[in-house]
């Protein structure tokens, strides 16, 4: 078995490595390259990407260019494919839809669900690659069949939180050769192999907005989300008016524009049927339980009928919390030991077993 786990030399082991222009990814690139593998990078041209030239995202358009750099540096072919349109159907609209229905999205898990993991997978599938590499933060574990996912060696680079929704399929035919390797390790060995990108600096934004500008992004996509409506207390009386649920996520405490109580006020609660948003002090956010849908689960060392013990994290930055689990068809009910602040509906509650990711839905409730 080679390193990637095919039962042939490296050589003749067909790969393409989803290039973002990143340290991350370019590592892996060269890495393999180096290993002796025949590698082929591909880098999506996804959003309006000429004018985020300067953008610490994970798109902009200088990452074109620098993955294209990395690939003529380590001789192997690379492609530019525009995902644009894809793009915009599978995240932005479900990220502006989302925000309309009083939610608060995750784009960067759209995204791989939809345009890396299924329209990129299916394309090196046709080219009978052998694998699709990423520089993702995970690990895989596990021969051609069956591979199980566990969180990455370096615990605060780990995105497993963002690759719950990787169905078993997609994770037989996906390699993760990054996720072995502390995030100073592959910064080591960008500067060994004298990457262009060795001191570029982490993507921080989503690549289609910054958080301050998201607003700005659903104002001209849906206007007709931003409807006045009133503000109540926690004993749901009128306290003030705003100007649109979009503009506002559960857990916020500032730009509410409601003063002159004792203790902050935070937004508990938006209410799209009634077009109202609800506030209390810190203690309301506090819950115990959630309810989730759109169940995907991979572990089937697993039995799913019982309840299960494990954790959960219901933020990609948070650390995941111990709890049971209940599983029903494709919905599920999740009750922490103890309460959490900030569940909110749209974000993903991800399961674990100590490092193993058993699978996650989209908190409904």
């Amino acid at each position: 078995m080679n390193s990637l786990g095919f039962n042939k030399q490296k050589k003749d082991t067909k790969i393409i490595v989803a290039m973002s222009g990143g340290v991350d990814s370019s590592v892996a690139a060269a890495m393999l390259k180096k290993e002796g593998y025949d590698v082929t990078g591909v880098t999506l041209k996804l959003y309006n990407q000429i004018n985020r030239t300067h953008s610490k995202t994970c798109c902009a358009g200088k990452d074109i260019d620098d993955a294209k750099k990395i690939a003529h540096q380590f001789d192997f072919p690379h492609f530019i494919f525009d995902y644009q349109d894809r793009f915009f159907s599978g995240v932005i609209d479900n990220f502006v839809e989302s925000y309309a229905n009083g939610e608060t999205p995750i784009p960067c898990i759209k995204c791989n669900q939809t345009v890396k993991f299924t329209d990129l997978l299916n394309v090196a599938k046709d080219q009978k690659v052998d694998a699709l590499v990423t520089g993702h933060y995970v690990r895989r574990v596990g021969g051609k069949k069956n591979a199980k996912m566990f969180k990455a060696k370096d615990a605060k680079k780990d995105q497993s939180y963002f690759l719950f929704a990787t169905t078993r399929e997609q994770l037989d035919f996906l390699r993760f050769p990054i996720g072995e390797y502390l995030k100073s390790e592959i910064r080591d060995i960008a500067k060994k192999l004298s990457l262009v990108v060795k001191d570029k600096p982490d993507s921080q934004d989503i690549c289609f907005v910054t958080k301050d500008s998201y607003r700005t992004l659903i104002e001209k996509l849906k206007p007709e989300s931003f409807v006045k409506g009133n503000i109540l207390n926690i004993d749901r009386e009128i306290i003030g008016e705003h100007e649109g649920i979009v503009n506002y996520t559960i857990g916020q405490r500032k730009g509410i524009g409601i003063g002159g109580y004792t203790n902050p006020l935070y937004v508990i609660e938006i209410d799209k049927t009634n077009n109202l948003i609800v506030l209390g002090e810190k203690k309301y956010l506090e819950k115990t339980e959630v309810k989730i849908k759109d169940i995907n689960w991979f572990a089937d060392n697993i039995d799913i009928n019982n309840l299960i013990r494990c954790s959960a994290r219901i933020r990609s930055n948070q650390k995941e919390a111990p709890g049971t689990l209940k599983i029903k068809g494709n919905e599920a009910t999740y009750i922490f030991d103890r309460k959490i602040a900030s569940t909110s509906p749209g974000q993903a509650c991800v399961f674990y077993l100590k490092d193993q990711v058993l699978g996650g839905g989209w908190i409904a409730k």
